[in-house]
């Protein structure tokens, strides 16, 4: 810009013609630049600013003003001629208002151009500026030469060689316009350039800006130079508000130290820890709530300045569903306890521990007594509310080091780390302890005891498997010796349960390879003697173990549900044996039948028990179906199953009466026939007066009830005399027959037959 204003003023110099010879000064042309391009400098240094003010404008115009006036003066100074030059000041001062003001319209119009850039109208704001600059210069040129006049001097000078200065002027011009030209195509080219960063940039920005991730942009110093739509929508801050300020606004403050020397350690040693990594942190919003975040720290360096790039993820959502995830995985649903996933992290790491440093661990497997019960009678939403409570109870009892699981259903697993087997005692003792207060739920009063098996690391295990079953082992021991009680496992347990497998695994095998047998036992009438019924008792005769007591595998088929195949075995052998001997020519019998507890919960009962009668053709009048007192309180349904039977005309009686949690409720309420008196009444009846006093109120109480009296056990006349004296109606026991065979009862009731028509 400045050698252009300088060679439009030296060309306009060069075309002026004097009638004497003119030649110029090398040194001061040369020197009239400077003004010239000083001033030009000024005048874009001023319009490239952000903001210009009033004052700017006019001191930059006297600058500029003052650069042109003295570039002029200087080059007029620069002639060789035989004359002198004097100015006119009138024109001399308005040559230099010329200049000032138009290079004020000309620096305003610059001014506005530059800040309009890219808007419509841009250039022909630019073009304008130009024109009034060139205005500036050429009015203030011709001014400033109508100012001076030129007077001869006769005084001789030492003219310069011979120089066309037309073809110095040419050449002036023309390699002025080539500079010009080369500016111009730069200017150009950078600005293509220009053009290009900035579409880059905008792509970057449309980039940058919609990312839902936080994208901040902070130098070596930590100072934040970007800050994305992602950012403001993370940590609440608006982009004004964090321009300029140390990124640890976003830190919370007990990592804000660790996170400075980090960036110090790196750009000091260029070595990365987490750059380029991902990591999780936490960051801080502007209302100072902390909250988890996914880092990606990246850095570049541009003009050796180390920038770094952080890209970062709110995770909040995604932690909530990693920890719902992890509940679902390691926390048990209803009670919010560990579960057995959680409890085997936990006892393999207590295991190695105490390994390590030789310490005990502690085993409990504790299963509640008589839920089901409570289950079933009230439902599972109430049986729910009691596990809840119950584990609140057992986590009361224990410290923080310990673990309670729920492994399912009613069953509960504590681990007690770094214990000994007095800790244990002790905790075995609150535990059933707690268990003496009734839970109340929902108005409703119950009670539940638990029972405790114990097993101890390393005495009774060296594994997670082992200890676990071996206190389970003993648990199941606490259950056959009466409840409510805790039990240290023992090596004794294994045999008992090894036996308790066999047997199991015995009975399996037995109902296939039929190894069950049905003996028979006769009902006498007290009055007459007659046999008027049979007991079917069902007897394993095992190939190895030889005969097997039905108490021995009885409760273990009520235990595992083999009870159900039995029954139904037992109840069509019994049915079938006594049509044949109806098809025989016996007089007809009434058959009993035992059902067990497990039988008489299915859903099916009733069905079963109508196909066996019309598969064997037994009319239902004589079969005897004999129940339990248990069965009847346990079972909410039995009401409605003793009425189908008993509609079916089947006999209905209650077995082992008194033994059981009597009622004397359900004997008006259910449909029952007859009362069978246990046998441990009637064998005490000479030893025991309370016995006898029992047994004589039961069959008055029975007869006012319009029910029958069968008593068990019979095995002396005295016994016999006695029940005959109370006005009993039936009785069994080894005084009339053991049980016996078929063919054997045969004989029996041929026997009978024989004396009844002689």
């Amino acid at each position: 810009m400045g050698m252009g204003i300088w060679s439009m003023h030296f060309i306009a110099m060069l075309a002026f013609h004097l009638s004497i010879p003119v030649t110029y000064s090398l040194s001061l042309v040369i020197f009239s630049i400077i003004p010239a391009i000083l001033a030009s400098g000024l005048a874009l240094h001023i319009v490239s600013q952000p903001t210009m003010r009033i004052s700017q404008v006019f001191i930059g115009a006297l600058f500029i003003g003052t650069g042109i006036v003295s570039m002029h003066y200087i080059g007029m100074e620069a002639m060789v001629m035989r004359a002198t030059i004097e100015y006119n000041p009138i024109l001399w001062v308005l040559s230099a208002i010329i200049a000032y003001v138009v290079s004020l319209a000309a620096l305003q119009l610059l001014f506005w151009a530059q800040q309009k850039s890219g808007t419509p109208g841009f250039w022909r704001r630019k073009a304008g500026s130009a024109l009034v600059m060139g205005i500036a210069i050429s009015g203030m040129h011709f001014t400033g030469m109508s100012a001076a006049t030129f007077k001869h001097d006769h005084h001789p000078i030492s003219l310069p060689g011979s120089f066309d200065n037309t073809l110095l002027a040419y050449l002036i011009g023309i390699g002025v316009l080539y500079i010009l030209g080369l500016v111009f195509i730069s200017i150009f080219i950078d600005k293509r350039f220009e053009s290009h960063s900035i579409t880059s940039e905008r792509k970057f920005r449309s980039v940058f800006e919609s990312a839902n991730d936080a994208i901040v942009l902070a130098d070596s110093k930590g100072t934040i130079i970007s800050w994305n739509k992602g950012a403001r929508l993370i940590f609440g801050y608006e982009e004004e508000e964090v321009l300029g300020k140390n990124i640890q606004i976003i830190i919370p403050e007990r990592y804000r130290a660790a996170h400075r020397k980090g960036m110090e350690r790196y750009i000091s040693t260029g070595k990365p820890q987490i750059i380029g990594k991902t990591v999780e942190l936490q960051g801080l919003r502007k209302d100072r709530s902390e909250f988890p975040i996914e880092l990606s720290l990246a850095t570049w360096v541009e003009e050796e300045n180390t920038y770094f790039s952080s890209s970062i993820r709110d995770i909040t959502e995604r932690k909530k569903a990693e920890e719902k995830i992890n509940q679902m995985v390691y926390l048990d649903p209803l009670t919010g306890l560990s579960n057995r996933h959680l409890l085997n992290d936990r006892l393999t790491q207590a295991l190695d521990q105490a390994r390590e440093n030789k310490q005990n661990i502690g085993i409990m497997f504790i299963d509640l007594d008589r839920f089901k019960y409570i289950n079933d009678t009230l439902g599972h939403a109430m049986g729910d509310r009691l596990l809840i409570e119950v584990a609140k109870r057992i986590h009361a009892c224990l410290d923080k080091a310990d673990t309670i699981s729920r492994q399912g259903g009613d069953e509960f697993i504590v681990l007690l780390p770094n214990t000994t087997a007095d800790e244990v005692t002790k905790i075995a003792h609150k535990i059933v302890d707690q268990f003496t207060q009734s839970f109340e739920l929902n108005e409703h009063e119950m009670f539940v005891t638990p029972s405790i098996g114990i097993s101890l690391y390393p005495s009774d295990g060296l594994d997670m498997e082992t200890l676990i079953k071996n206190a389970d082992t003993a648990m199941y021991r606490v259950k056959e010796q009466g409840k409510n009680n805790f039990r240290f496992y023992t090596p004794d347990m294994n045999e008992a349960v090894s036996k308790k497998m066999k047997l199991e695994f015995g009975l399996r095998k037995g109902l296939e390879r039929d190894e069950f047998k049905v003996y028979y036992q006769p009902q006498v009438d007290v009055t007459s003697g007659r046999v008027i019924g049979v007991e079917a008792l069902i007897r394993w005769q095992h190939p190895e173990w030889g005969n097997i007591p039905p108490a021995d595998f009885i409760p273990l088929a009520e235990e595992t549900g083999l009870i159900i195949p039995i029954g139904e075995w037992i109840l069509y052998e019994a049915c079938r044996q006594n049509k044949c001997w109806q098809n025989q020519g016996y007089p007809p019998l009434r058959m009993a039948v035992n059902i067990s507890s497990r039988q008489f919960q299915q859903s099916n009962l009733v069905e079963t028990v109508s196909k066996t009668l019309k598969r064997t053709g037994l009319d239902p009048q004589y079969l005897d179906l004999e129940l339990t007192e248990s069965i009847i309180q346990d079972s909410k349904y039995a009401v409605s199953t003793m009425q189908k039977l008993k509609s079916m005309g089947i006999h209905l009686s209650i077995d082992d009466f008194g033994t059981g949690y009597s009622s004397l409720s359900y004997l008006k309420l259910f449909p029952i026939d007859s009362l069978k008196i246990d046998r441990s009444f009637t064998s005490n009846i000479f030893t025991d007066s309370k016995d006898a006093a029992l047994v004589h109120t039961i069959i008055i109480m029975a007869h006012n009830l319009d029910l029958k009296v069968i008593a068990e056990g019979v095995e002396t006349q005295e016994q016999l005399r006695f029940l005959q004296e109370s006005k009993c109606n039936e009785a069994q026991g080894y005084l009339f027959s053991r049980p016996v065979i078929a063919g054997e009862m045969s004989a029996i009731l041929t026997k009978q037959y024989d004396k009844m028509y002689k």
